[in-house]
């Protein structure tokens, strides 16, 4: 009875395994004997496991858009209005509290070099960066009372603070502006919709710390459909009594938008966080099939049902990522990863990106 026990034991705790692929990545981390070398060290995360290695998946699945953005494109005649010139147009999604974050940075570097095709951010996402040139956005802690910040003036975004006064002087500066798009509506018949004011309200910044104003420099699209919930819209709502009559058109930016995607030879969709971003770029892929590259980042989960939490693979059942592609879902806090995201991808092939700029 006993040995009977023990051999029952004995086959449970030694079970034979059965024979692994040759050609399967083995773990091993970086061997800091090496010394510091930080390229090495984020190399070494595609076989460091868990969301190192879906790090290390991301940026090779940037780097295949990269490189099928870098290919020549022949364009029919008819279509080359409608698209840009590339063999891959890259939609990049972010919701506002990045803007607020110094991730503000790295995304602006993206603009100004022209490395994304299409951007999509909430109105917080416009906002604080028109914002942080006026006034500075600080550091905080996460556990300041809210009750003692209200009374002192100061809104918190995580652990970031931003002073109440810096809104009173966008609303300064907004407020012309708004004046200005009422008359040419008036007199010039102009035709408002969010991409034409944040295009105008870039250009208006005119300071190369923004992200809209290299947008309006090289002419790169950004939309978002919601721009009246945040800063923009209190501003929008409170000018409509001392001056009525803007009107903002999200059909003629839905239909951009969507063309963006239905005539791109491939698309990549880089989306940092959830919600709208996330759902507005990849229902406009949804428009051709299907993404042909994907990365998302965000530390949403699935259980709920919510889309922000949604892995890739729900969106391929969706028809918006392409059922051959191997998108990536990177569970992380953006604010560390995408900067190590785009060192390792934009900013390692920036001679490559910018080439054709050089010898324009």
């Amino acid at each position: 009875m006993a040995d009977s026990a023990l051999s029952l034991s004995r086959d449970a705790v030694l079970k034979e395994s059965a024979s692994l692929p040759e050609d399967m990545p083995r773990i091993r981390g970086y061997d800091f004997n090496q010394g510091v070398d930080h390229r090495a060290l984020l190399h070494s995360y595609l076989t460091t496991g868990f969301q190192a290695s879906s790090f290390a998946l991301a940026v090779q699945e940037i780097n295949k858009m990269i490189e099928k953005r870098l290919e020549p494109v022949e364009e029919p005649e008819e279509q080359q209005d409608q698209q840009g010139r590339s063999g891959c147009t890259i939609f990049l999604g972010y919701t506002s509290n990045l803007i607020s974050s110094g991730v503000r940075e790295t995304i602006r570097y993206l603009a100004q070099h022209k490395m994304v095709d299409v951007i999509v951010t909430t109105a917080g996402g416009v906002e604080e960066d028109l914002i942080k040139c006026l006034a500075p956005t600080y550091l905080g802690e996460f556990s300041l009372p809210g009750k003692e910040l209200r009374q002192r003036g100061i809104n918190r975004i995580g652990n970031l603070l931003v002073p109440n006064d810096n809104y009173c002087k966008f609303e300064d500066w907004l407020m012309p502006i708004l004046d200005q798009m009422v008359l040419e509506q008036k007199t010039e018949s102009t035709h408002w919709t969010p991409s034409k004011m944040i295009h105008r309200l870039g250009k208006e910044i005119n300071n190369p710390d923004s992200v809209y104003y290299w947008a309006y420099k090289n002419d790169i699209p950004v939309y978002s459909p919601a721009l009246t919930d945040g800063s923009l819209g209190d501003m929008i709502y409170f000018h409509s009594y001392k001056n009525p009559g803007l009107v903002l058109d999200i059909v003629e930016d839905i239909r951009s938008l969507n063309s963006k995607a239905v005539f791109a030879k491939n698309t990549g969709m880089i989306i940092l966080g959830g919600g709208l971003v996330k759902h507005h770029i990849a229902n406009a892929n949804l428009m051709r099939n299907g993404a042909d590259f994907a990365v998302f980042v965000n530390t949403g989960q699935e259980f709920d049902g919510s889309d922000s939490g949604a892995r890739p693979d729900e969106a391929v059942s969706w028809g918006k990522i392409r059922m051959d592609a191997k998108p990536v879902k990177v569970y992380a806090d953006a604010s560390i990863v995408f900067p190590l995201l785009v060192a390792e991808t934009f900013a390692h092939q920036a001679g490559r990106l910018t080439e054709d700029k050089k010898s324009d």
